[in-house]
């Protein structure tokens, strides 16, 4: 079984391991990086803890509209997860998801590529050229990434970075009125050993003068270097070199499973790519998300077993009001006051009670067992 729980000042060392594996802005390779952001994600889930209170009861479906609660969240928090082997008890991964992206007066930046047609009459020939123009997007989206699972668990039978990806859209569907109409995710590019990029090096180095990873530890304390020195004239992609071309929107990989599971989610490319690397950045409507809309807040009841099967499979949690925060992926059976019903295993893992509060995501129906053969066979005797 594998727990998902809030990161913790404890995490920072195996975190920075895992930065060094796949180089994210959104989890720099910086020790001294990664622990404030531990620490202000751990101000986050205090912060979501004290709106568990207003869960609406079991049956209500989904979060609480902003407008209900009378809450305005403009500021920008991280929520940062770890993924534990509960068996080891070892940390093998991580994601994280922000509030919001930029904002009035601080927008988010991507480039927007489009093509051009041009054609000559005299010649009766004519061509189409790829361009890219500086897009500066202050609607303040939510964003999903840093997601890193330990090369060992990848392919494990039990997913381990499905459920790290997924307990995102979890969190999202419960506490709703924390999170964006739109959820972007900035998709990880081919970058070298060295941690260059070719796109970069082609394009962003020209215009401003500092190597790959210089220009991305810029942006985790200010992005008004892009406005003040990225060209705003459109720019001919189609000038680059094949080996650059052929990499614009196209990720790296060991991205290519995370964003597929994007896909399916109903996360889509909108031709918006990153001024730096030239990945792609892929969107959804927060409310369509199909994990966000199977996602209700709950009460727990007693143990599975007896008068109560399971019947689905999904994520099931808890937070509790100091911030502690606690997932699984387990089987979940409901009884008939609706309250969630796990396996003794998961009860324990959650470090909850029959009675305590939960979210609850089921997304996958159990068969139903089968009949025995042999009782059939005797009632027909």
């Amino acid at each position: 079984m594998f727990l998902i729980r809030q990161s913790k000042a404890e995490d920072v060392g195996t975190l920075l391991k895992l930065a060094r594996m796949v180089y994210f802005i959104n989890l720099p390779p910086d020790e001294r990086l990664i622990s404030a952001k531990v620490q202000s994600s751990a101000a986050s889930f205090r912060s979501a803890a004290r709106l568990e209170g207003e869960a609406p009861e079991v049956g209500g479906g989904g979060g609480r509209p902003a407008e209900i609660t009378g809450i305005a969240h403009a500021a920008s928090d991280v929520f940062m997860f770890t993924i534990v082997d509960v068996s080891s008890g070892g940390v093998v991964g991580t994601s994280q998801i922000r509030t919001r992206m930029g904002g009035p007066g601080n927008p988010n930046y991507s480039l927007k590529v489009f093509s051009r047609e041009f054609r000559s009459a005299s010649l009766g020939i004519g061509t189409t050229h790829l361009l890219a123009r500086l897009h500066a997007d202050e609607s303040g989206p939510s964003e999903i990434g840093g997601l890193i699972i330990q090369p060992a668990y990848r392919g494990h039978k039990d997913r381990p970075g499905r459920f790290l990806s997924w307990a995102r859209f979890h969190f999202v569907g419960l506490y709703r009125e924390l999170f964006a109409k739109k959820i972007i995710a900035e998709m990880a590019p081919q970058v070298t050993s060295d941690g260059d990029n070719l796109f970069w090096d082609s394009i962003g180095r020209k215009f401003i003068p500092v190597k790959y990873a210089e220009a991305d530890r810029f942006c985790q304390h200010n992005r008004k270097f892009i406005d003040e020195l990225y060209p705003k004239d459109d720019i001919y992609l189609t000038l680059l070199p094949l080996e650059v071309l052929n990499q614009v929107a196209q990720v790296g990989p060991e991205t290519v499973p995370a964003k597929r599971m994007l896909e399916k989610l109903g996360f889509e490319y909108k031709n918006f790519i990153d001024p730096f690397d030239g990945g792609p950045h892929l969107e959804a409507t927060t409310d369509r998300i199909s994990l966000v809309k199977q996602t209700r807040h709950g009460k727990l009841g007693e143990p599975i077993g007896g008068k109560v099967m399971p019947t689905h499979r999904g994520i099931v949690s808890v937070l509790r009001g100091d911030g502690e925060f606690r997932a699984v992926e387990c089987e979940i059976g409901f009884d008939k006051q609706d309250r969630v019903c796990v396996p003794r295993e998961a009860l324990s893992q959650l470090g909850a009670e029959r009675g305590g509060a939960c979210g609850v995501t089921p997304y996958e129906k159990l068969a139903k067992p089968a009949r025995s053969k042999s009782k059939v066979t005797a009632r027909r005797v």
